[in-house]
C-alpha cells in the first residue's frame, strides 16, 4: 500500500459565498511561492490509524485549532507523486492570522551541516472557492470542486477572483 495522508477542509459561508481555509506550506522551499503553494492542513498516517482521527490530529498540529463539528467525507484523491489523500470538510470559523503550527527540522542551507527549524505551516488565509482553486496544490483542487458540488454552491455566483 502506498503513502497516505489525511486532512480537513474548514469552510464558512460569507455573504452568499463559500470561503475555504488554506494553509501555506512552511519551510524555505515554499517561502516565496504563492500559486500552487497552499494546501489543506493534512499529514501522513500509519496503516493502523483511523484516517479521520489522523486528519483531526494533523489539522490541530498545523493550525493549533481543535476541529469540531460534522465531518463530510470527500472522495480520496491520488496526488501526482503517488500519495493518496483522504479529506473531510467541516463548517467552522477562525482567525486565520492566529494559527500556531508545529515545526520541523531540516538541514538549511543545503549541504551546510546546519539544522534549522521551520513551521509546517507559515500562515493560513480564507479564500473564495475560485481563488482557493488557484492557490492550492493542483492535486487537491478536486476537494474544493467536490465540496462546492456537495453544498450546492454554484461557482458562477462568485466573482472571478
Amino acid at each position: 500500500m502506498g503513502r497516505r495522508s489525511a486532512g480537513l477542509i474548514m469552510y464558512r459561508l460569507r455573504a452568499g459565498r463559500i470561503e475555504i481555509l488554506l494553509a501555506h506550506m512552511g519551510g524555505p522551499y515554499w517561502a516565496k511561492k504563492d500559486l500552487g503553494a497552499w494546501s489543506i492542513p493534512k499529514g501522513e498516517y500509519a496503516r493502523e490509524e483511523n484516517p479521520l482521527e489522523a486528519a483531526k490530529r494533523e489539522f490541530c498540529e498545523e493550525t493549533g485549532i481543535h476541529p469540531e463539528g460534522d465531518f463530510l467525507p470527500l472522495s480520496p484523491l491520488r496526488q501526482p507523486g503517488g500519495k493518496t489523500v483522504s479529506a473531510w470538510a467541516f463548517e467552522g470559523d477562525c482567525e486565520a492570522g492566529g494559527i500556531k503550527s508545529n515545526t520541523f527540522a531540516m538541514e538549511w542551507p543545503p549541504r551546510s551541516g546546519k539544522v534549522a527549524e521551520f513551521p509546517e505551516v507559515d500562515r493560513a488565509e480564507w479564500f473564495t472557492a475560485n481563488l482557493a482553486k488557484k492557490k492550492i496544490l493542483k492535486g487537491q483542487v478536486g476537494f474544493i470542486e467536490e465540496l462546492c458540488r456537495r453544498l450546492g454552491y454554484e461557482e458562477s455566483e462568485e466573482d472571478p477572483s
